[in-house]
């Protein structure tokens, strides 16, 4: 498949456009053709979806058969949501699935009806599931053994897994625990970007999925490859890279994959003959300014102390203690208790992340235009 830009901000193609990750892809694919099933947890951005998907290409490479479905649940607000994502995106892919055999279908999923529609533009058929709210949990089991009825083995990405804790239903975690445990043909990726609720759930020894997987925690993409795959691709526009202008981009950001690749993306568009930090410092302004009205809403939407704390964390870069009377002195903070207060908030709407060292404003451009 080829592409205009081969610096993808979003989705996946193939091997070709997608960097590095070789240890982490052949990591995981082993542990789970040796039937060990993985979590895999990172802030979001940092290329957890990308990984994914080279995984499932690495085993569908070796393994013809094997089926790999990956579902994204941080849209989802209910259980009965869940169930009807996860029906949607696995039943009819085992085999080729037409009108003629929904009925076959019908008679496994008794709980839900089952529908067919030809798209014809996509050249493909789509499946839709029907069933009332409290017939979510048979769905599901129903769903489980059609999976586990194939001869095939399967592999499931759920992305924002920490999603589950969410709904209002009770023992969702129990449930999905009791279905993943019963089928060893069907290998399961749990995927998550809130590291203390997926922690929380496979950590804890009163937790169904306690000591159930194997975690892999995604660091960002070490600074060489990255140049390597960076020049590799720049120069099919004839465009120099300078180590040193890489290592400034690099740097900047932490080495986050998404916003490293973001910048990457921008230069390639620009293509001059040799980089240089004027055009890097073009790269930033314009993409700061295409956000600029968005970043002021969110900051319009929150709290004055919410704001100056944003502000301080931006200014700071990472904050490690943040009730510090250093800290709270220098950025002219109200208190302790004010700054706990504000940072709650912070951290539950994602506007802060904590990482092991401190605290980070999670959206690297917005710390830009913070400090802008």
């Amino acid at each position: 498949m080829k592409i205009n830009n081969p610096f993808l901000i979003y989705g996946y193609v193939s091997k070709e456009y997608f960097c590095d990750r070789e240890e982490e892809t052949r990591s995981i694919v082993s542990a789970l053709r040796n039937a060990r099933n993985q979590t895999l947890m990172s802030p979001r951005r940092m290329g957890k979806t990308g990984l994914i998907h080279n995984v499932f290409s690495s085993i569908e490479e070796k393994d013809s058969e094997a089926r790999c479905f990956y579902l994204d649940i941080y849209s989802t607000k209910s259980f009965a949501d869940f169930v009807k994502l996860f029906g949607e995106t696995v039943i009819g892919k085992l085999d080729s699935i037409t009108q003629k055999t929904v009925g076959t279908l019908a008679g496994v999923l008794s709980h839900c009806k089952v529908t067919y529609s030809n798209d014809v533009l996509l050249g493909s058929g789509k499946v839709t599931l029907w069933f009332e709210k409290e017939d979510a949990p048979v769905t599901l089991g129903q769903i489980f053994a059609y999976l586990g009825q194939s001869d095939k083995e399967c592999y499931i990405a759920i992305d924002e897994f920490q999603q589950i804790l969410e709904y209002p239903e009770d023992n969702v975690e129990s449930l999905l625990r009791t279905y993943v445990q019963q089928y060893p043909m069907l290998h399961f990726i749990f995927s998550g970007s809130k590291n203390h609720m997926m922690s929380a759930m496979f950590d804890s020894p009163k937790r169904p999925f306690y000591r159930s997987t194997e975690k892999v925690h995604l660091g960002v993409i070490l600074e060489e490859p990255y140049y390597d795959f960076a020049v590799k691709h720049l120069s099919k526009t004839m465009t120099v890279l300078p180590r040193e202008i890489f290592h400034y981009i690099y740097q900047q950001f932490g080495g986050h994959t998404w916003y490293v690749q973001y910048v990457l993306n921008k230069l390639y568009e620009l293509s001059p003959a040799v980089v240089d930090m004027d055009d890097i410092m073009h790269c930033l302004r314009s993409i700061v300014e295409r956000n600029n009205e968005d970043y002021q809403r969110l900051f319009r939407l929150l709290t004055s102390n919410q704001q100056q704390l944003l502000s301080a964390i931006a200014k700071e870069g990472r904050v490690s203690a943040i009730n510090s009377s250093l800290f709270i002195n220098k950025y002219s903070l109200k208190g302790s208790s004010s700054v706990n207060k504000a940072l709650k908030y912070l951290l539950d709407n994602e506007f802060v992340y904590l990482y092991e060292d401190g605290y980070e404003v999670y959206d690297r451009f917005m710390a830009l235009w913070l400090n802008k």
